[in-house]
């Protein structure tokens, strides 16, 4: 099971040239893919007309979903403290709540993301940084 980080799809809903979403399929075949709230969020705040919302917005409506746990989000503001504590800081907390979710379905992350980085060097985040 992969869930698939926003850094990701952005590169490959924005793909003029096909090669994004040919290595990405290439990269998925025969793997789940799954999403997060924050994911589907992340997502839909950057669109840029009602069109583009919409069929986003069906899309995401027949996606499998990871949700959060009562635990997610102490855990989340821990990973942040815990990075503080050692002098490094991600860029967004929601990044530290999409991590938890992963650690916890012991899903795959597959990112464009340096937070998450940082974050697997505290964690145990089983993660991949997407190459196109």
């Amino acid at each position: 099971m992969i869930l698939v980080d926003t850094s990701v799809w952005i590169e490959v809903l924005k793909d003029k040239t096909g090669d994004v979403v040919q290595k990405f399929r290439d990269r998925t075949k025969q793997e789940a893919i799954v999403f997060s709230r924050f994911i589907q969020l992340e997502l839909l705040q950057g669109v840029k007309d009602d069109f583009e919302w919409q069929r986003l917005d069906e899309y995401l409506s027949t996606q499998y979903y990871l949700e959060a746990t009562v635990d997610t989000w102490r855990q989340a503001a821990r990973i942040y403290f815990d990075l503080r504590k050692s002098g490094l800081t991600v860029r967004s907390p929601i990044d530290c709540c999409i991590a938890c979710i992963a650690i916890e379905a012991q899903a795959l992350l597959l990112h464009r993301d340096r937070d998450f980085e940082l974050i697997s060097g505290i964690r145990s985040l089983e993660n991949e940084f997407f190459k196109f």
